[in-house]
């Protein structure tokens, strides 16, 4: 009678064990990882004239990000990517903002990584945090803060955030609800992407460029064209839900690097790492065109010696050929790619004839040769009528080259979001 009730109770946990293994495995098998904020991290630029970026030791980065989408679990990647020696990150927070530096403390969540709250990342690697409960609605601040113990150089960061970090010492603070008496920086570090367990239909757009896909020369937060489409995908209840992602870098081109790795070079790091892609928006070019024609006297810099670009002047041939890689690369992957056609940039420092005679020329691809799965012509969206090599006045944000908050609206309400692979599914 023992044996049978030792058996009979052996069975019965057999079975609940199956039973929970099963369930775990069901809810691992019922969703998937979505990336819904991400930016393009680079090493600090050599051609600016800038002071270097003093060494963190002892202190606490408070990030303010915005997911483009909302769920109730979360992770962080966190990334060493250009760091020459490990990253020491000896605690992680994360919870949703209040106002300016201040948490909304009963959201406060301690992140780990394997279990630990202290983590070392190699340099060269990226690290993902543990997933964490955390409801979050879409467009909603989050502030990530993270405490750098030890000596630690600006490796891996992305300048120009158009939001306020806080920087606050000594001492770990991650915890704390404010940090009233921390520095304020334009800029993120060591931070790649949010990502969110959501459901199999969710997926993710890449904008993938230059300074004009970042939102450069706006000063105003969420006003660059990827966070004006996540608003317009999120007030329009698209259903599957599309996360967009920004990976645009002031400067960036797609043939050399300088502002950052090529668009070549960076292509698996900033598009196919990310989990959940299924649509990529490509608007790169202008830098190639412009950037060995910048003249410094033009730039009124003071004591600035410009970097000579001259060698790397390219063709449109040269540009079109690396569109083709991206798109052959992306599609391997199972990717969908809008190419957007170059903005118009007459007036600016880098305009001459035979610049925009290559612009013309690859835009006319773009538009015609049937390579890109859709087109997104942003050129026709913001040019002037009249003058169609220029910005129109009313999206000019006063450089000629990059457009104000209303012009990137205009970019962003132009795409066809049925075009978007997420959609068709």
């Amino acid at each position: 009678m023992k044996k049978s009730a030792t058996f009979f109770l052996s069975l019965l946990f057999f079975c609940f064990a199956l039973n929970t293994s099963s369930s775990a495995q069901n809810a691992e098998t019922n969703g998937h990882w979505v990336s819904v904020w991400g930016i393009a991290e680079y090493a600090p630029f050599k051609f600016i004239p800038m002071p270097p970026e003093p060494d963190f030791s002892d202190v606490t980065i408070r990030m303010i990000v915005r997911p483009s989408i909302g769920s109730h679990r979360l992770r962080i990647r966190l990334s060493n990517e250009y760091g020459t020696s490990p990253l020491t990150i000896g605690a992680a927070h994360i919870a949703l903002t209040d106002a300016g530096s201040k948490i909304v403390p009963e959201t406060d969540r301690t992140l780990k990584f394997g279990g630990n709250s202290k983590v070392s990342i190699p340099a060269g690697a990226p690290i993902v945090s543990d997933p964490i409960d955390l409801p979050v609605k879409p467009l909603t601040e989050i502030s990530i803060s993270i405490y750098l113990p030890s000596n630690t150089p600006v490796s891996t960061w992305h300048r120009g955030s158009n939001r306020d970090t806080y920087i606050a010492g000594p001492g770990d603070r991650t915890s704390q609800i404010d940090l009233p008496d921390s520095k304020t920086k334009s800029a993120w570090y060591f931070l790649s992407s949010v990502e969110m367990w959501e459901s199999n239909t969710t997926t993710t757009a890449v904008a993938f460029g230059d300074s004009i896909t970042e939102g450069s020369n706006t000063g105003v937060a969420y006003t660059d064209y990827p966070d004006q489409l996540s608003e317009r995908l999120v007030r329009d209840k698209i259903d599957p839900p599309i996360a967009v992602i920004n990976e645009g870098i002031g400067g960036n081109r797609i043939l050399h690097n300088a502002a950052g790795d090529s668009a070549l070079a960076r292509f698996d790091k900033d598009v196919l790492s990310h989990p959940g892609v299924t649509d990529l928006i490509v608007l790169e070019g202008i830098n190639d065109i412009g950037f060995p024609r910048v003249k410094a006297d033009r730039l009124k810099i003071p004591n600035f010696k410009m970097t000579d670009f001259s060698p790397e002047l390219v063709s449109a041939d040269e540009i079109i050929a690396g569109l083709e890689q991206m798109i052959v690369r992306a599609h391997e992957h199972g990717i969908s790619v809008l190419g957007a056609t170059m903005t118009p940039y007459d007036g600016a420092v880098a305009y001459d004839a035979d610049g925009e005679a290559i612009r013309q020329a690859v835009n006319k691809w773009i538009r015609a040769a049937n390579a890109f799965d859709h087109v997104i012509d942003f050129d026709a969206v913001v040019r002037d009528p009249e003058h169609p090599a220029r910005l129109r006045a009313g999206f000019d944000s006063g450089d000629h080259i990059h457009p104000n908050p209303a012009g990137y609206k205009a970019m962003a309400d132009s795409i066809v979001v049925s075009d978007l692979k997420a959609t068709r599914q």
